[in-house]
Parts: C-alpha cells; structure tokens; sequence
C-alpha cells in the first residue's frame, strides 16, 4: 500500500482480494484508494487467467487528457475566461445530457464489428449521441496554467453508458457462471475464464469502450480548442497527452503473463507520460512513471475521495467552499449545496498523494486551475 490512512472497508476489500486465488502475487493500493464495488477504487491487481468486470469497473475507459496551450496566463482574464466556459457549455453536453443528433460514425472507434457486439452493437446509435459529452460526478473540463505561465486545458471522462452497459452485462454473467460452477469468490469479485467465450467477448467490448472513452475525449477536446481559439485567436495548440485510468490489460510482471486490471489507477512504466489531477480547486500533475514493480508500474489516477458524496453534502459549508475558489481567483460553477459532493474538502490532499508515490512517478508540470466545468 502506498497509504496510511485507508478506509477500513477499503482495507477489508484489499484483504479480500489478497486471499483469492486467480490473484497473481499481491495487492497494489494507490495513494488516492477508496472503496469501491469489490475492489477499492485505485487498487491494481494482476490475475492468472481471468477476467474480472468490477475489478475494471463501470466507468470502462475513463481516463484523462491534456493539451498545452501557447496563451499565456496573464492574458486568461476571468471575463475572458467566462466567455470560454460559456461556449463550452453551449456546446458539450453535461451530466446526463446526451446530444440531440447521432455524431458522423468517422468520430467512433474504427475496425471493429459492431454487428458481434451484444451491447454496443444494440447500443451503437445511444453511444453515437453520447460522443463529445462529459458525463457527471468527478469529470470536468478545466483550464489551467503550469508553473511557467502557459495555460492548459484538461478533460476528465469516460465512456457514458456504453461502458457502464458493458461492465454491468458482462459483471451479471460472470456473477451466473460463477454461482454455476459453484465457485465460492465474493460477491462482486466473480470471474470470466479467459478460455470461455464470454471472456473474449467481455475483453473485446472492453477494448471497443476504452477506444470509445478516448473518442470521447479527443471530440470534446476539439471542441474546448475551438472555444479558447474564438475567445484567443492567435492560441496554438501541442499534441494531446490522453491516458486511462479503468481497463485491464494483459502485461508481463514478475516473469508471468497476467491480466492486470486498474480500477481507478493509471500505468506508470518508466518514461510513461501521466495525467494525475486534484480536486477542484487543487493543483493537477503531469508525471513520468518510474516503472516500480511493485505496483505493477501503476500509480494513483487522482486526489482520490476522503468522504463519500452523500457526507460531503451533509457536512461541508457551502459559503466556505465557494469563498475558498473565489479566494483563488477560479471560475467556477459552485452555486447549491448538490455541488459541495465535488468541492476540494471532499478529497484527500493532493500533496500527500503526491508525495506517497514518490517511488511509483516523477512530476515534470505543475499546473493550477483557472477555469472549471464540473459535471
């Protein structure tokens, strides 16, 4: 663990996992860890010959994505910045908001067969009106300044209900294979044999949604650099740095070939370039992955959540959080006490995150927030 203060339940989960026996060689938990369906959110597991739906997740592909900007931030006025937000809200659907119109099918994953699919096939057209939105809870859509005075944009999103319909299919049948074969793993933990067909099946549609949540991503970037290019005409902008955070993939660790599932965690092989954001309000990181065995050369995805939306809700001041943004000049959306379930006391701090995996990554940018959107 690269952590002192988990939750109990979060522990309790990570024994759990420990003791199962498709489990290769240990347990990575990531600094921002928390509970989760099963397995906590940010924990890392290698297994032999499996795969295991809630140990991905339902949110299949969700990641992030990055591009540096040539404005400079003292050119990033709040009034133009709001102007910025504004376009971006017009444009990119938010929360559960779909769009009215399937988006051109040039936009989606290409080179697979849909027809074979049994729920993005039947679920293609919805994933179509899907492209290009953020979707709700933690994503957003943030612009931001690094430490030499450059803005940034940055998205956080995944693939909307395709992913959740994938992992929510593929989670019931292994929950009836398992009961089947009268395999005693707990509830939330059960497996798909990656020599049955509905293993294959799963880890193609895995494949098709983690393709899809970066689509997703790129589309809603294009649309954030239109936006800051009508406000900022002379804006340039550098390639897009885009990572995923919920997936399983087969890798070589300890010499074994196993599948390694993230569920809230981001691979950190050496030199990998990462994405690790805070929480609204609190600085984001670019970093370099380190390659630690360990940890699977994983590390964390986030800040990670200190307290479940629900408690954030019941327990944060509203006028304090919002005097905390303005504090910092941010643009913000921070209006009722709904939101308070995203605000920055909601999250573990960034810096502690940071610096517990200082043996997973090395961070190379520094940025702070600007402008956000939340979902």
């Amino acid at each position: 663990m690269w952590l002192t203060d988990i939750e109990e339940s979060a522990l309790e989960q990570a024994i759990t996992l420990a003791n199962l026996p498709y489990v290769f060689h240990h347990v990575a938990i990531m600094p921002d860890a928390h509970t989760g369906k099963g397995m906590p959110i940010g924990g890392v597991i290698a297994t032999d010959g499996v795969y295991v739906p809630n140990a991905v997740g339902v949110d299949i592909g969700c990641g992030m994505c990055a591009v540096k900007t040539s404005l400079r931030a003292e050119d990033a006025t709040p009034k133009s910045l709001k102007a910025v937000m504004r376009l971006i809200r017009e444009r990119i659907p938010l929360g559960m908001d779909s769009r009215k119109e399937m988006m051109d099918e040039s936009l989606m994953p290409q080179g697979f067969d849909i027809d074979s699919m049994d729920v993005v096939g039947p679920q293609y057209k919805a994933a179509r009106k899907q492209l290009g939105t953020l979707g709700g809870g933690n994503h957003f859509i943030e612009i931001q300044k690094d430490e030499d005075g450059f803005v940034w944009m940055m998205i956080h999103s995944g693939s909307r209900n395709l992913g959740f319909r994938v992992a929510q299919h593929y989670a019931d049948i292994a929950s009836e294979l398992c009961s089947r074969w009268y395999s005693s793993v707990p509830r939330g933990l059960e497996f798909l044999p990656i020599c049955e067909k509905e293993a294959k099946d799963y880890f193609d549609q895995m494949t098709y949604c983690i393709r899809y949540a970066f689509c997703n991503r790129h589309f809603m970037m294009d649309i954030v650099s239109q936006s800051m290019a009508e406000v900022f005409p002379d804006i340039t902008f550098e390639n897009m740095i885009n990572i995923a955070h919920n997936y399983a993939a087969w890798e070589n660790h300890f010499g074994q070939n196993v599948v390694v599932h993230r569920k809230g965690a981001t691979r950190a092989r050496k030199d990998d370039i990462g994405i690790i954001p805070g929480s609204q309000g609190t600085p984001s990181y670019i970093v370099k992955g380190l390659g630690n065995p360990e940890s699977f050369s994983s590390c964390s995805h986030g800040a990670g959540r200190a307290m479940s939306r629900t408690k954030a809700i019941d327990t944060l001041d509203l006028k304090a959080e919002i005097k905390k943004l303005d504090s910092l000049g941010i643009v913000h959306a921070v209006r009722t006490k709904t939101d308070l379930q995203e605000a920055s006391s909601a999250y573990k701090d960034i810096d502690v995150v940071m610096a517990n995996q200082k043996d997973l990554v090395k961070p190379i940018v520094k940025l702070v927030p600007l402008a956000v959107v939340k979902g």
